[in-house]
């Protein structure tokens, strides 16, 4: 650890590093857990837990399992931006990406082979929303294992292969791998909750394999990513632009939204103001939302997440995901079945409770 560095907020990390670096800790446990901070530089709370974690719980005593920590975007958190305008979003840059052969995509490359080298327990990517969500974890496979490690941090699980070059992607490959969304950066609870999470991870003697029961997680499965037309002038409330969005709509994530409720007005614009597409990159568009009355309708029962009314965010990677409930009619089995393996169904009705 660089001397000073744990004394450092994320605005000011740039002064030590000029851009990621992978460190290493030892512990008792020499098979490490690998936690990936700031890939996003205005998504601090990673970055504040592994602090308080180092300074205050070991700051004398050794660890009780290796730590290896990645830190990403060192100068968008200079700015407490989440990327700077002529910076690739770092994580759209890990292998299999669409960025994988840029200048950062091999770095992260280099950084996935020390990975599978290190035969971590497990890989945590910490994150933050810009909107009002629940604390959650995202999984990139369906396994007993991943179920697990999502279900030490929140019963709300969420499975995800799109956008494609993430770093929890990357890792499923090798181990079990969570992306971590803990609300709004700088909440303490948020901040507190993660550290609990590390702690817990530590002192792992390792993830069990055994299937998980059907109460002890509630699963959704992204289904689409619901982007703001290029050419469209957008704001929120009673405003005079080409989409109206409502003034409260990050207050409708992991809502259950029936047929026909409007996220907001329809001024001007293209005919597709909103465009969603799918797993495959395909236009899905008519298949959740309408635009010709007016308003921005739902054409079928959907549940919203990270909606958010940042602009600068939105513009720079999209306004939501829509997902499914996926439901367990018995418990997973250890298969590599993905996305969607025996023993689970999807929901017709994205806010029908599990049985």
């Amino acid at each position: 650890m660089p001397a000073g560095l744990l004394e450092l907020p994320a605005t000011e990390i740039h002064k030590v590093l000029s851009g990621p670096a992978l460190i290493h800790l030892k512990g008792q446990n020499p098979q490490p857990l690998f936690v990936s901070v700031l890939q996003h530089g205005n998504e601090t709370t990673g970055w504040d837990a592994i602090r308080h974690l180092l300074k205050s719980h070991y700051e004398f005593d050794q660890l009780p399992r290796s730590l290896s920590i990645l830190i990403g975007n060192t100068e968008a958190a200079r700015h407490r931006l989440r990327r700077l305008d002529d910076q690739l979003d770092y994580n759209r840059c890990w292998p299999d990406g669409y960025h994988a052969d840029s200048e950062i995509g091999k770095l992260f490359q280099q950084v996935t082979d020390r990975g599978r080298e290190l035969a971590p327990i497990a890989a945590v990517d910490i994150h933050n929303n810009t909107g009002l969500n629940p604390h959650y974890a995202g999984i990139n496979r369906i396994r007993p294992e991943f179920l697990r490690l999502a279900s030490y941090f929140s019963s709300k699980v969420v499975y995800f292969t799109m956008p494609p070059g993430t770093c929890s992607l990357a890792f499923s490959k090798f181990c079990p791998s969570a992306t971590l969304e803990c609300g709004l950066a700088g909440d303490v609870q948020g901040i507190d909750h993660t550290l609990g999470f590390l702690e817990t991870c530590l002192h792992l003697s390792e993830i069990p394999k055994t299937p998980i029961e059907a109460e002890e997680v509630h699963l959704f499965h992204m289904v689409a990513t619901v982007r703001v037309h290029d050419d469209v002038f957008f704001g929120f409330g009673h405003v005079p632009t080409d989409i109206a969005f409502r003034e409260n709509l990050d207050a409708l994530n992991f809502q259950e939204l029936p047929m026909g409720i409007s996220l907001g007005d329809v001024n001007g614009g293209p005919l597709k103001p909103l465009i969603a597409t799918d797993v495959d990159g395909i236009d899905v568009t008519d298949q959740f939302l309408r635009f010709d009355r007016g308003q921005i309708e739902t054409v079928r029962d959907i549940m919203p997440s990270m909606l958010t009314l940042d602009r600068r965010v939105i513009q720079q990677d999209c306004l939501c995901y829509l997902m499914d409930r996926v439901h367990f009619e018995d418990h997973i089995e250890v298969t590599d079945h993905d996305p969607l393996p025996d023993g689970i169904r999807r929901s017709d009705r994205p806010g029908e409770p599990s049985p």
